[in-house]
C-alpha cells in the first residue's frame, strides 16, 4: 500500500487541461497558463491572487501583476533577472520577491507555486502549522509543513518569513496570507500545492472530531526515508 501511494506520486502529471498537453515544445509560458489553469480548475486558487513561475537560464518567467489567467498570454509572462530586474511590457506579480529568493537560495528549484488555498489559508489565519497527523506529510520534505510569522504582502519581509519556513522543507503556509512550494519542475510544483492543500483539508477536518494523534520523529523518519529525503523523491524517474 504505501509503495503504491509513493508510486502514484512519482508519476509525472498528465497534461495539465484538456487543451494544451505538457511537452517539450510548449513555450514556458504557455506552460505557466496551463498550470494557472489548472490550479483555477483544482480549486487552490481565486481571481488572480496566486503566481506561478519557472526557472530560465537567466532567472526566471512568472505571472504578470493583476491579470486574469483567462486572459494571459505567453507573452505576457515577465522575465526577471536573479538581480531582480524585470523584462516585459507587464509588471510582474507582486510576490516576485518570494520567487526570486527561493531561486536564488535553492538551486534544486525549478518552479515555485503560491496560492491562497481554502484550507492552508485557513490554518496559516490560526499561524498552525501541519504537523505529522498523516505520513503524508513528508512530501514537503519533513516531518511537518510549517507556517511563517505573518508580514506585509511583496515585502523583503515576507520572504525572509518564508524563507525561514522553508528550511529543509519544499512547501509552508505564509502566517495570515496563503502557501507556497516549489519543485524541480513545473508539474510536480503544481501537484505539491494540490497535495498541501489536501492535507490541510484532512487535518482541519480531523481537527473538528478531536485532537489527531501525531507520528513521532521515529514514526516519521523510515516515511521521509522511503520518500527519498528531502529533494531526492523523484530520483528512479
Amino acid at each position: 500500500m504505501f509503495e503504491a501511494v509513493l508510486t502514484v506520486f512519482a508519476l509525472p502529471f498528465g497534461p495539465l487541461n484538456n487543451h494544451h498537453p505538457t511537452n517539450m515544445t510548449e513555450s514556458p509560458g504557455q506552460q505557466i497558463i496551463d498550470a494557472c489553469l489548472r490550479m483555477q480548475s483544482e480549486g487552490i486558487n481565486q481571481g488572480s491572487a496566486g503566481n506561478i513561475s519557472v526557472r530560465s537560464n537567466d532567472g526566471f518567467l512568472i505571472t504578470p501583476s493583476g491579470m486574469a489567467y483567462e486572459r494571459m498570454a505567453p507573452e505576457d509572462m515577465v522575465q526577471m533577472s536573479l538581480e531582480g530586474k524585470p523584462t516585459g511590457k507587464w509588471k510582474p506579480s507582486s510576490e516576485w520577491r518570494m520567487h526570486l529568493d527561493i531561486y536564488r537560495s535553492r538551486p534544486e528549484a525549478g518552479a515555485v507555486v503560491h496560492a491562497h488555498s481554502t484550507f492552508c489559508t485557513a490554518l496559516a489565519c490560526l499561524r498552525r502549522d501541519i504537523p505529522p497527523f498523516h505520513y503524508m506529510v513528508a512530501v514537503a520534505g519533513g516531518r511537518d509543513i510549517r507556517c511563517s510569522d505573518y508580514a506585509l504582502f511583496g515585502t523583503q519581509e515576507l520572504s525572509d518569513a518564508m524563507l525561514a519556513a522553508l528550511e529543509g522543507r519544499r512547501a509552508c503556509l505564509l502566517g495570515t496570507h496563503g502557501m507556497i512550494c516549489f519543485h524541480d519542475n513545473l508539474e510536480r510544483a503544481l501537484k505539491l500545492a494540490i497535495e498541501v492543500e489536501a492535507l490541510a483539508k484532512q487535518y482541519w477536518h480531523a481537527c473538528q472530531a478531536g485532537e489527531p494523534v501525531l507520528l513521532s520523529d521515529e514514526e516519521m523518519a523510515p516515511v521521509i526515508e522511503r520518500f527519498g529525503g528531502y529533494g531526492q523523491a523523484h530520483q528512479s524517474e
